[in-house]
């Protein structure tokens, strides 16, 4: 957690920027202004103290789920910006926002390889996988949507709600999409659209789009690469072989989609959707008579779904791009290495460590996920211990995460007699560059807890 001299500080860059985005509006007759009293300072106390009730996310002790803290350039800017408020809906609504958001767009798809483009912000990446759906739809019509048993479980949602046939894909021992599988599926002519996924939210398995897109050659259909989780790994310098390869292979997907509220250090909610080919763009048109009058340039809340959209998120992604360009050899990039190195790290002394079960790979992003060998050497028995590992490190300080996974993602043996199933494992994301720094203190906890939990 930040400590007082960098509250301070950040509080003071806010509080100059504040007075020169004031001067901006200097000559307008003064108008009243909302007065708070003592009572408001004490609401706001109350406000503090009941934020207490939550997991210390942005400390490196916290390692369960992707939650990263926004980096204080975004908190700022996004605080900032909100004195102003502006819906990026529209050009009316908010012209300096909107700029900046097709800038921060045009960084995104610089970093992945997208010269033409046609792609905004959203709200989330469940709005943004929504929309690349939708305009598969359109390209489409009728056609089904086929994800891995691995991707997110939204993909099965939106397909509902757009009224198109949902297909799942098995996945492999390793997490990644079946090729064999996908092209059984592939050969009914009934699927439009295959969604890779590249960072499984569960695992981080990546799917392997170069073997999707020799399947593409001899089947009609669109690629839609979800990278909600793991987009920005396209600038870390230690994946895979078999990861890099998928990365580097992204600017012949026809959509993507990732989460600057995740990897991005951006507040929530802030997602964003990227399509290869401009020209989808007629399927949004419509009129609106109501909303746009101040230019006749074309405004995002034509190119999008969504109607009001906050500004503030898109200026926060534009400071923090300013402030740490997308490179690989920048210290963006650098980071996202240092976290990837985190999770290889505690896999190593995962597979080291007797008491513990290591899956068949390695992290391929920067999610671990491993299970407790138990006496009795049975799924039941392992989660349970699972589950009481996570109460027991909970207690000192270090904040996992459960999740429940097919037994074929583990070595035969590790459940004998036991071949089909799933088990409740521990899952960490190393996600903040400290986890590096910090492994000797999150594997010290992890020890003492597994150390208790045998012995009950």
């Amino acid at each position: 957690m930040a400590t007082d001299s960098a509250t301070e500080e950040l509080f003071s860059f806010l509080s100059e920027a504040q007075r020169q985005l004031d001067a901006g509006f200097s000559n307008l007759p003064p108008a009243p202004a909302v007065e708070l009293d003592a009572h408001a300072g004490e609401i706001l106390k109350q406000v503090a103290t009941r934020l207490h009730d939550n997991y210390p996310y942005a400390h490196p002790l916290y390692a369960g789920q992707m939650l990263k803290p926004p980096h204080p350039i975004a908190r700022m800017a996004y605080a900032l910006t909100m004195s102003v408020n502006p819906n990026n809906h529209a050009l009316d609504g908010g012209r300096a926002s909107s700029t900046m958001e097709l800038e921060a767009v045009a960084e995104l798809a610089r970093m992945f390889g997208f010269p033409r483009y046609l792609g905004h912000l959203s709200s989330s990446g469940t709005f943004a996988n929504l929309e690349a759906l939708w305009v598969s739809g359109q390209t489409l019509p009728g056609r089904g949507i086929a994800a891995s048993d691995q991707a997110h479980y939204t993909h099965t949602r939106i397909s509902g709600v757009l009224n198109l046939p949902f297909v799942e894909i098995p996945s492999d021992t390793s997490g990644r999409m079946d090729m064999i599988a996908l092209e059984h599926a592939l050969q009914t002519n009934e699927i439009g659209t295959v969604v890779a996924t590249l960072g499984t939210t569960a695992v981080g398995a990546v799917d392997p789009l170069p073997q999707i897109l020799e399947l593409q050659k001899r089947y009609r259909f669109r690629i839609h690469v979800d990278s909600a989780y793991g987009g920005y790994f396209i600038l870390a310098n230690n994946l895979a072989d078999d990861a890099r390869a998928a990365f580097d292979l992204i600017p012949r997907a026809d959509s993507i989609v990732v989460d600057p509220h995740k990897h991005g250090l951006q507040p929530y909610g802030c997602g964003a959707v990227l399509f290869r080919d401009p020209t989808i763009g007629h399927f949004y048109k419509h009129d609106s008579p109501f909303t746009y009058f101040s230019s006749t340039e074309l405004h995002l809340g034509e190119i999008s779904l969504e109607c009001s959209r906050a500004g503030a998120s898109a200026v926060a992604l534009w400071a923090t791009q300013r402030l740490l360009p997308y490179s690989r050899d920048g210290q963006f990039g650098k980071n996202l290495s240092m976290g990837r190195e985190a999770a290889l790290e505690f896999n190593r002394r995962i597979v080291a460590d007797r008491r513990l079960l290591a899956p068949n790979m390695p992290p391929q992003l920067d999610i671990v996920f491993y299970a407790i060998r138990s006496p009795e050497g049975t799924p039941q028995s392992s989660s349970d211990l699972a589950r009481r590992v996570f109460d027991l490190a909970a207690q000192r300080n270090l904040h996992l995460a459960l999740a429940t996974v097919p037994l074929r993602f583990f070595p035969p043996d590790s459940f004998p007699g036991h071949t089909s199933g799933y088990v409740t494992c521990l899952r960490s994301v190393m996600m903040k560059p400290e986890h590096l720094s910090w492994m000797d203190q999150i594997w010290q906890r992890l020890d003492e807890a597994v150390t208790e939990a045998v012995k009950l």
